[in-house]
């Protein structure tokens, strides 16, 4: 009989023990640095899924002041250009503004305007801004195959020198009641731009998580297949913050290597890689390079990979064994799966997860991609592992998927299910609850902020008996709660 590690403990398996406590939750303080340049106001990443994570959940994630991981089941210039919607949903000082030319046609400002979703764009000759075309000077412009100097303002524009402040902008923009302010140089040259739409987001999101120049954060997952690196350049050039190295093992050969060519690449880029439960497959990833290490393998709600292969550490106890050791490197860990509940991840952190990332509890949301669909009078949206077999499609054949084949077929074997799952409505409600739940947890065990929280919680190991005493019991339920449902 082999070596038996551990109690093999999951998150129904233990509570966190209560403790004196002089903090409510009203003044908890759940922000988390994750690497150098990322810090999150909530330890929350959503997956990166194909039903889980593009751009509108990624943006929905920043400006709540997580982090959304944009999945990588799409050709390169796909996910390159969901990285771009991110970047540019939102800024400070645009230090890279879309510009045209005064020979562009007209038709293609709108166009160019349409896809991003802004409603003006200066026009530039020779590096000088020579102009600006808007929604206004479009307004009632019947012939788009015009030339855009014959329909573009460029009398008195409006302008302010490099160096200007979001408030000095704020003021210049309501002075002269327009919605966009080139910043020019003092040879005219176009070196940014600041909106209105982006200040009034900073009011509107102030938790905002953001990179130094102001655009708010996004990640984006890639795999080790031949062609892996020309993903990365292609996101890397896109001004991705985080790359995520996601591999069904993340213990392996291949995927050091790939770690250290990445690196070497993009030391600056931060490097979350995953998936491991063992001490000793975080410290190796660590010593090749990895920024951030993700663990867990089959706790997924989707996965059948414990059932197929035998295989899997459950998640309380590789949280704990993974935290250990990362922390020897002073490198944080992300836990990745079996999260049902806010107490999950009130958990998953006192066991020395810095962050949580989310795949269940966020696919339901508006945001996740996908449509949305009535069975038997209640809406759903489909939610799938990302070793499903859906992967063997053609469609999903040519792009950037992991199966292994068995040894002896060519046959992808399968390690997850599809299946419907709850629509949930905004990411912004569902956040809420989530958080709520984590401000509870902590205040009940003392704890101001998540370095606490790893110092100082206690768990207590529970039966079968205490987890039926944990789950509302003896009622039968006739109202249902935001934050609790049983599956």
């Amino acid at each position: 009989m082999g070596k038996i590690i551990g109690n093999g403990l999951t998150f129904d398996d233990v509570l966190i023990v209560p403790e004196f406590s002089d903090v409510s939750p009203a003044i908890v303080d759940t922000t988390v640095k994750l690497a150098k340049d990322i810090v999150l106001k909530i330890p929350f990443l959503s997956s990166g899924m194909d039903t889980v994570t593009e751009s509108k959940m990624a943006i929905a994630m920043a400006r709540c002041g997580g982090l959304g991981i944009i999945h990588r089941h799409m050709p390169i210039n796909a996910q390159a250009s969901e990285v771009d919607r991110v970047k540019r949903s939102e800024h400070g000082v645009i230090s890279d503004p879309f510009s045209l030319s005064p020979n562009h046609y007209v038709y293609e400002a709108d166009k160019l305007m349409g896809k991003y979703r802004i409603s003006g764009v200066p026009i530039i000759e020779h590096d000088k801004l020579v102009g600006i075309i808007t929604n206004r000077d479009l307004r009632f412009e019947t012939d788009y195959g015009k030339k855009i100097y014959e329909v573009m303002t460029r009398d008195n524009l409006i302008t302010a020198p490099v160096g200007t402040t979001l408030e000095e902008a704020k003021q210049i923009l309501t002075k002269h009641k327009v919605e966009k302010l080139p910043i020019v140089d003092e040879n005219g040259n176009l070196k940014g731009l600041i909106t209105i739409k982006d200040l009034k987001k900073s009011i509107k999101y102030p938790n905002s998580a953001k990179d130094s120049q102001g655009r708010l954060l996004v990640g984006a997952a890639v795999g080790i297949k031949d062609d892996f690196m020309e993903r990365v350049h292609a996101l890397a050039k896109r001004k991705v913050d985080v790359l995520a190295l996601e591999v069904f093992h993340g213990h392996a050969k291949d995927v050091l290597s790939a770690i250290r060519e990445i690196k070497n690449d993009f030391p600056e880029i931060a490097l979350i890689v995953g998936n491991v439960t063992t001490p000793d497959a975080t410290l190796k990833l660590i010593e090749a390079g990895a920024d951030i290490v993700k663990v867990g393998i089959g706790s997924s709600s989707v996965s059948t990979k414990r059932m197929i292969a035998g295989i899997g550490v459950p998640q309380i106890s590789a949280i704990l064994q993974c935290a250990e050791a990362a922390a020897t490197k002073g490198i944080p860990i992300i836990a990745d799966g079996g999260i049902r509940f806010s107490g999950d991840i009130a958990k998953a952190l006192a066991a020395g997860a810095s962050a949580c990332m989310m795949g269940n509890l966020f696919a339901g949301c508006e945001e996740s991609p996908g449509v949305t669909e009535l069975f038997h009078g209640r809406k759903y949206k489909v939610y799938r592992g990302a070793e499903s077999s859906i992967y063997e499609e053609p469609e999903f054949s040519l792009l950037e998927n992991e199966g292994e084949s068995s040894a002896s077929t060519s046959i992808i074997i399968s390690r997850g299910v599809e299946g419907r799952i709850t629509y949930k409505g905004n990411l912004s409600d569902v956040l809420q609850q989530l958080l709520g739940g984590l401000a509870v947890g902590m205040s009940y065990a003392g704890c101001a902020n998540l370095a606490e929280l790893h110092e100082k919680a206690r768990f207590v190991q529970v039966t079968q008996a205490g987890l039926n005493e944990s789950h509302p019991h003896d009622i039968q339920i006739t109202r249902e709660s935001p934050n609790y449902t049983l599956m």
